[in-house]
């Protein structure tokens, strides 16, 4: 499982009036610190990224700029920092870096874009937070989340999932009165436009634009689930992230090299342009890649992805204090919907860790305890008896 409790095993480590240690305290407020930071970063690119598509550069190029300047940030560190922790190199490895880059960067990106395109950015946005529900879906299936609708910690994890969804949709499509904001602001809201206005251009069309997003929501939580297996046979977190990089980007540069023959669709003409790809390549794909990564080994996919609809919080918090736009009942209420589902999942995480923690305390302590230590050890079976996994189950 990707919430695997790490550092909890050492018997005099101190522990928290819950008997939690103390490190394990410290490091899940880490978690949680990264993934708002994380959620920060995407919500900025998410902003810029609507001044991007009308600036000129071609939706093949933009990604090969974005990915050649995060593999140039990522590639020092992961070089010179996990030079000691990568494993060897095996045709293996390649295949799922490859495969990995395939689904987080080539087809996540470029469904994307073509989504947005054909659409708009509110309908994207809202699409969008149907990743946590997808993922949750995903690691269920294949076993990487454990899910027991049967108990109490089942349901609240899988009801915490579907209230972030609802609380981000809720934000995105309702509007509702405004509460607070700039009085003397000028705002232009932009609703969910209908099929027949999803654009002049007669090549639009809204219907493909939902399948390209449904693809990207699709992709993007393949990425997030597809993650945890492979960080756990290749811990070197910067080097996996790297590795996807420089994949991601061979395999734009061939289909741009195909599709956009045009020479002038690469030049950057503005200074516009340049931050543009700059913020998407260093903080939206280097440090958030980074970052990402390292959540997902330590917090699990789940984890990870039922943050997502925060992103849509921050982004009318920063439409607000930024552009000046207000701040409208729809807003407050998404935010209650998206904390409460927030508190449920991640009630549930942490009593997974403190129940994987007393369990690993009995396990380790039980033979100190006694004793005829070395007696009743030597009796203990290598293996538990089936009965002992039935019931831990």
């Amino acid at each position: 499982m990707g919430d695997d409790v790490r550092g909890l095993h050492g018997g005099g480590a101190a522990t928290t009036g819950g008997g939690v240690p103390a490190a394990a305290k410290t490091e899940r407020a880490r978690l949680h610190v990264a993934m708002l930071a994380l959620q920060l970063g995407y919500a900025g690119f998410h902003v810029v990224s609507r001044l991007a598509l009308n600036m000129g550069v071609s939706k093949l190029v933009f990604p090969v700029y974005r990915n050649l300047i995060a593999l140039c940030l990522l590639a020092p560190f992961a070089y010179f920092l996990e030079r000691k922790d990568r494993p060897a190199m095996t045709p293996g490895f390649l295949l799922q870096f490859f495969l990995l880059a395939l689904c987080g960067i080539t087809t996540n990106q470029s469904f994307y874009l073509l989504g947005l395109d054909n659409t708009s950015p509110t309908f994207a946005s809202a699409i969008q937070n149907s990743v946590p529900a997808i993922t949750f879906a995903m690691a269920a299936a294949l076993g990487i989340e454990r899910v027991r609708l049967r108990r109490r910690d089942g349901l609240a994890k899988a009801a915490g999932t579907l209230l972030c969804v609802a609380g981000a949709t809720v934000i995105t499509l309702f509007k509702g009165p405004a509460v607070f904001g700039p009085a003397a602001a000028v705002v232009t809201v932009t609703a969910v436009a209908p099929p027949q206005a999803a654009g002049n251009n007669s090549s639009k069309s809204w219907a493909l634009g939902c399948v390209y997003l449904m693809g990207h929501c699709l992709s993007w939580s393949s990425w997030l689930v597809l993650q945890a297996p492979v960080l756990k046979r290749y811990p070197a977190r910067l080097s996996v992230t790297s590795y996807t990089c420089f994949f991601g980007l061979l395999q734009f540069l061939a289909i741009a090299a195909v599709v956009e023959r045009d020479a002038a669709a690469w030049t950057l003409t503005s200074g516009s342009e340049l931050l543009t790809i700059l913020y998407a390549g260093l903080v939206a794909s280097g440090v958030a890649f980074a970052v990402q990564t390292w959540c997902i080994d330590r917090g699990g996919p789940v984890f990870v992805a039922v943050y997502q609809p925060v992103q849509t919080l921050l982004v009318a918090i920063m439409a607000s204090l930024l552009l000046g736009e207000q701040f409208y009942l729809g807003g407050i209420m998404g935010a209650v919907l998206i904390i409460a589902g927030l508190y449920l999942v991640l009630w549930v995480k942490s009593e997974e860790r403190a129940l994987a923690a007393k369990q690993a305390a009995g396990a380790a302590g039980v033979c100190d305890d006694e004793p005829d230590a070395a007696a009743s050890c030597l009796k203990q079976p290598l293996l538990p008896s089936p009965a002992t996994l039935e019931s831990a189950v």
